[in-house]
C-alpha cells in the first residue's frame, strides 16, 4: 500500500469534511471552489506555511515532526483515532520482526479457547488481523451463523457484511456496520501497510461490492471498542446487544476477545437465552 498516496488522500478527505464556520473562520461568497477548507485555511488554523502543508497534503510527510502533525490534526478536528492513523501514514514505524509476523497465521492459546467455551450464554469470538475470526464458541455460531461451515480463509467479518446475503438481514443497521468494518480495516492498513493479505482481502472486497469501494474511498477509520448492535436473527427475532472488545495479552497485539451481552430483564436478554437453548451440546470451534 502507497502510504504517500494514503496520506494525501487521507488529508485532503479530512479538510472537505470541514467547513469555514465549523472553525471559527468566515465564509465569503455564495459558492466555494473547493469542499470543505481551503489548503490556506487549514494551514493558517495549523501555523505552518501553505507551502509547507501543500507538500505533506501531497504525501511528503517523512520529515514532518510530530508537533506539527499535532497541529495539523488539531486544526482537523481529528479524534484520537484519526490522530493516531495520522501518524502512522505519515511516520510509519513498523518493525522487522512485526513485518515478518504479519505473514504467519495467528494461534490462539488454549486457555483463551477454554474461556470462550465456559460462557455458556454470552456469544464470543477471538478475532485477529484483517478482522478474521480465529475461534468462536457455541453461542456466537447460533447467532453469527456456523463459522466451521466455511472455509478458513472466508472466515472474516469483512467477508460476512459485505459478501454473505444473510448479512443485510441479520444486521438492522447494516449500513453502520459496513462503514465500521470498512473504518476498522482503513486503521489496521495504516499500521501494517506491507500486509498482503489485507491487500489482496481489500481488492476481493472492492471488487465484489460497489458499497464496500465507496466506504473504502471515504477514508474514515475507527479502533473496535464498544457499543451496540441491533440484530435480527431468524430464530428469536430483533435484539439489541452489547458489545465489547478486549485485548488480548500476550505477544501477539492483534488479538482481541469480541463479547455480546443484552440488559438484564429486556426482551433482547430473553431472546438471547431462548438462542442459548439451540444446540446446547454443541462444543467451541477454532480455525484450522
Amino acid at each position: 500500500m502507497d502510504l504517500s498516496a494514503e496520506l494525501s488522500e487521507f488529508l485532503r478527505s479530512r479538510r472537505a469534511r470541514l467547513k469555514p464556520r465549523d472553525v471559527g473562520l468566515p465564509e465569503f461568497g455564495r459558492h466555494r471552489r473547493v469542499p470543505g477548507l481551503r489548503r490556506e485555511e487549514l494551514a493558517q488554523l495549523a501555523g505552518v506555511s501553505v507551502a509547507y502543508y501543500t507538500r505533506l497534503e501531497q504525501g511528503h510527510g517523512q520529515n514532518v515532526s510530530l508537533e506539527v502533525l499535532d497541529a495539523i490534526a488539531r486544526a482537523l478536528r481529528l479524534s484520537d483515532t484519526e490522530r493516531a492513523h495520522l501518524t502512522h501514514l505519515a511516520k510509519p514505524t513498523v518493525k522487522k520482526r512485526q513485518r515478518a509476523a504479519i505473514g504467519r497465521p495467528q494461534q490462539v492459546r488454549p486457555g483463551l479457547v477454554h474461556l470462550i467455551d465456559s460462557m455458556d450464554a454470552v456469544p464470543a469470538v477471538v478475532m485477529g488481523r484483517r478482522l478474521d475470526v480465529l475461534a468462536w464458541n457455541r453461542m456466537a455460531r447460533a447467532l453469527f451463523g456456523d463459522f466451521a461451515a466455511w472455509e478458513p480463509h472466508e472466515r472474516n467479518m469483512a467477508r460476512l457484511v459485505f459478501l454473505d446475503p444473510n448479512a443485510r438481514d441479520l444486521y438492522v443497521d447494516w449500513e453502520c456496520k459496513a462503514t465500521e468494518v470498512v473504518s476498522v480495516l482503513r486503521l489496521y492498513a495504516g499500521c501494517y501497510p506491507d500486509d498482503q493479505q489485507l491487500l489482496a482481502l481489500v481488492g476481493e472486497l472492492s471488487v465484489k461490492s460497489e458499497e464496500f469501494r465507496s466506504l473504502w474511498a471515504a477514508h474514515t477509520v475507527t479502533d473496535k471498542g464498544h457499543g451496540t448492535k441491533r440484530l435480527r436473527h431468524p430464530l428469536v427475532g430483533e435484539m439489541t446487544l452489547a458489545y465489547e472488545t478486549l485485548k488480548v495479552s500476550g505477544s501477539d497485539p492483534d488479538l482481541a476477545l469480541v463479547t455480546y451481552h443484552a440488559e438484564p430483564g429486556t426482551p433482547s436478554a430473553d431472546s438471547l437465552r431462548l438462542l442459548a437453548q439451540w444446540g446446547v451440546d454443541e462444543p467451541v470451534e477454532v480455525r484450522e
